[in-house]
């Protein structure tokens, strides 16, 4: 295994997506913001959850995915047509630790739930001029692996790090897959995510996203056509609940990204029971198209002020301190072109820190069921 103190990721895929950042992102474009329209004028019913947001029930056939010009004739899958081989190995994790769960929304079966985007679009308009003004910028903690791949799962310790209100800067934690030249990467990924300039609060929110290397555009949830929701209850951009306590009860959401060998199409499933949310059709990539090059797992944060006024990553504290106190990622597995669940080979990963004075690496393990590893740090709180 290779390893190295200070290593920096190309993970803007987020923060691009979420304000269109930096003197880098300027050319970064985002699909035509086509949700509000099947959302307030096809909604079957409205509901409203107990932190205030505010979710439409959509027939599934209506969804915004389908407003994208590759996906007009598109036929649903409904379920993935199999799993990859090897999802009932138990980790050998020691400790016992329990689930949090996405936003669960309660809509007939035959809808799925969009959030309605007011509230962020109104808070977060003043901070993409400011944004925009400004670089981009990144640290992280966590796996990067080099080698053709069809997936990838992990059980991740859910936390709240901080990150100030007013900065731009949002922390993150997931699994991203690449493939393609640098500049033109097709990109998907699934995370949980504190971004207050943009939501308003500090709640942990869960987020799909990708990228379409050729035409330069990205995109999140259902703000823009793309993504394929199949779940009539997972509520895309919802907070997740509860979150891990320090040196208190710890809890973890289990992602799972894998490509169809059927349809080829890339599905996202969380929790133990691996239930389907949605996909992301191959048809929207060029590169992606038929497997990924690369992936991260691990803990980002990007920015006007990510490296300069850093917010934290993970429980906000080191790798060090160890269960209850640092954030942990579990049970990383890739999936090859066997379709089979495997062990990441350690000469095609690179474990590390940008910055090792914010954010660490630590107990970093191998094991028949995978990797598993503490990360994270204060970053510029104290």
């Amino acid at each position: 295994m290779k390893e190295k103190k200070s290593f920096t990721v190309a993970l803007l895929l987020s923060y691009l997506v979420l304000v269109a950042a930096g003197k880098g992102a300027r050319t970064i474009q985002q699909w035509e913001n086509t949700s509000h329209i099947p959302t307030y004028q096809q909604s079957n019913k409205t509901i409203m959850m107990e932190d205030g947001d505010i979710y439409d029930c959509i027939d599934v056939n209506l969804q915004p995915a389908f407003n994208h010009p590759l996906l007009k004739n598109h036929t649903i899958q409904m379920e993935p047509s199999s799993f990859p081989i090897g999802l009932n190995i138990k980790s050998s994790f020691p400790r016992v630790v329990s689930q949090a769960h996405l936003s669960i929304v309660k809509c007939p079966r035959g809808m799925v739930p969009i959030l309605r985007n007011g509230r962020r679009d109104q808070i977060s308009a003043h901070f993409i001029d400011q944004a925009i003004s400004k670089d981009a910028q990144l640290e992280e903690a966590g796996l990067k692996y080099f080698d053709d791949l069809y997936g990838v799962q992990a059980t991740i310790n859910v936390y709240e790090p901080k990150v100030k209100k007013d900065s731009g800067d949002l922390s993150q934690t997931g699994i991203q897959i690449d493939n393609g030249p640098k500049g033109h990467m097709d990109s998907i990924n699934a995370c949980y995510s504190v971004s207050p300039s943009f939501y308003g609060d500090t709640f942990v929110r869960f987020h799909v996203g990708w990228r379409d290397g050729v035409q330069n555009k990205s995109c999140i949830d259902h703000d823009c056509p793309g993504f394929v929701q199949v779940s009539h209850n997972v509520g895309l951009g919802g907070r997740v609940k509860p979150v891990s306590v320090y040196n208190g009860p710890q809890y973890v959401i289990h992602i799972l990204i894998f490509k169809d060998p059927k349809t080829h199409n890339w599905w996202l499933a969380y929790g133990k029971d691996k239930t389907p949310v949605g996909y992301w059709p191959s048809s929207l990539f060029t590169r992606l198209k038929d497997k990924g090059n690369f992936s991260y797992t691990g803990g980002h944060v990007s920015g006007p002020t990510a490296s300069s006024d850093s917010p934290q990553i993970g429980s906000g504290h080191f790798a060090s301190e160890g269960y209850g106190k640092a954030a942990f990622i579990k049970d990383i597995q890739i999936i090859d072109n066997d379709n089979k669940l495997v062990t990441p080979n350690e000469e095609k990963a690179i474990r590390g820190s940008s910055d090792v004075r914010k954010y660490t690496i630590g107990n970093y393990g191998v094991d028949d069921h995978g990797v598993h590893m503490y990360y994270g740090g204060p970053g510029n709180f104290v």
